[in-house]
């Protein structure tokens, strides 16, 4: 019988996490300093296991590699994709990250990393550093070298609902008070740019990564277009928000009942708003805020009732 995966959630504390990801949604979390969710992984540094069925207690990364007509035989080594819920406390610092050529040349054959963030929730008035304002490489060496981050970083206001796509090149950093979900490639790979001289536990301050961000950073920015789509169907409207190599990135928002078409090789689904319950194959499924599963190659058509918003993706 098919059956969706339901995972289990992989945590990792970060110098500036908090508690969103307990207050929020219910997860038990390592401690009061959480900074993400690794929600839906197969990547080495974090990957989740599956909770239900047959396959239950092996990793995405050991399905992957032994059961590939579930993800209908998808022609890549590895599992291409990551989803995280991300719980910024206080800021991240200022990164960049490569792409996939960069990446497999000097990171050891890992991905390079395009990303996207849809924020769940932050703060009155909040902001993310999306971008840059130097012209030319030398004028962000010269910037970056002086410590003169009010004229280099490009700040952008966010509220919830807003979605951003951030290709590899893409100078950024998330800031205090927001909780995003990312679907991103399945890389862990970040080049520290400006960490505002924060130091440890230990007194320490974190590695930066000066000539290799400088490398791949794109000069001069270029925001992302991005154009949403949305389709109105009984039952649940359906907004694409991006459709590129990478990843193709969906809010589902349910209301009633929808009778859905899976006709990708596997879709990943978070859960991020609401309660519902999901049919596939006749086998009924609950469904509620903070659960991530992925729909199989076999599941054609399936059914969701309730009333629920989700953020779902495919390679």
């Amino acid at each position: 019988m098919n059956m969706p995966l339901f995972l289990e959630p992989v945590f990792q504390e970060r110098i500036w996490g908090g508690t969103a990801l307990r207050d929020q949604f219910g997860y038990e979390i390592p401690s009061d300093h959480t900074g993400e969710c690794w929600a839906i992984s197969a990547h080495p540094n974090g990957p989740s296991v599956v909770k239900n069925g047959a396959f239950a207690g092996k990793t995405l990364q050991q399905l992957w590699q032994e059961q590939p007509q579930l993800f209908g035989h998808y022609p890549t080594k590895v599992f291409p994709l990551l989803t995280k819920i991300l719980d910024a406390n206080s800021d991240l610092s200022v990164q960049v990250h490569p792409n996939d050529e960069y990446a497999n040349t000097y990171e050891n054959g890992e991905l390079g990393k395009t990303e996207c963030w849809y924020i769940i929730d932050c703060k009155e008035g909040a902001e993310l550093i999306y971008g840059h304002h130097a012209q030319s490489k030398d004028e962000l060496i010269a910037l970056i070298r002086e410590g003169k981050w009010n004229d280099l970083l490009r700040k952008v206001s966010i509220k919830p609902g807003d979605f951003f796509y951030v290709p590899s090149g893409t100078i950024h950093a998330l800031c205090e008070g927001t909780l995003v979900l990312e679907t991103q490639q399945s890389s862990d790979t970040t080049y520290r740019v400006y960490d505002y001289d924060r130091t440890d536990d230990k007194g320490n301050k974190r590695e930066l990564h000066l000539d290799k961000a400088i490398d791949v950073s794109t000069v001069p920015h270029q925001d992302a277009e991005v154009q949403f789509d949305v389709d109105k169907q009984q039952g649940v409207n359906i907004t694409t928000f991006v459709k590129e190599k990478y990843f193709t990135v969906y809010k589902w928002e349910v209301d009633g009942s929808a009778q859905l078409i899976q006709d990708q090789p596997f879709q990943l689904v978070s859960i991020i708003s609401g309660e519902g319950m999901l049919t596939v194959d006749g086998q009924s499924f609950p469904l509620e805020k903070g659960m991530h599963f992925i729909l199989t190659a076999d599941e054609s058509k399936f059914l969701i009732e309730g009333k629920l918003t989700a953020i779902v993706s495919h390679p």
